[in-house]
């Protein structure tokens, strides 16, 4: 079976926490959307590249969506989704999928 990058993961969590909770009207959903795939990015992550990048990337996963808020009354809702969760794939990219 082949493996889903954790870039894909991580992105798709982001973007598919925002697009359940807006669409079911449930934010807790969306939620749990943006925890299990966050969860599952940082198993990967930590077996592609260690603890420490790990929790870096984890990190980088929260203040995504942290500042995807924000964000949003500037540039609107989904380009700042689209936009956190592009950076956060590619700096997953960068330090852990590269080495695969």
């Amino acid at each position: 079976m082949a493996k889903v990058p954790s870039a894909a993961v991580a992105a798709s969590g982001l973007i598919g926490g925002y697009g359940v909770a807006r669409w079911t009207r449930k934010r807790q959903l969306g939620g749990a959307v943006l925890a299990v795939a966050g969860a599952t990015a940082a198993q990967q992550w930590r077996r592609a590249a260690g603890n420490r990048a790990a929790g870096a990337l984890g990190a980088a996963y929260v203040a995504a969506f942290a500042g995807s808020h924000p964000l949003a009354k500037k540039v609107g809702a989904w380009p700042a989704v689209f936009g956190v969760a592009g950076a956060v794939a590619l700096a997953s990219w960068a330090v852990a999928d590269r080495r695969a």
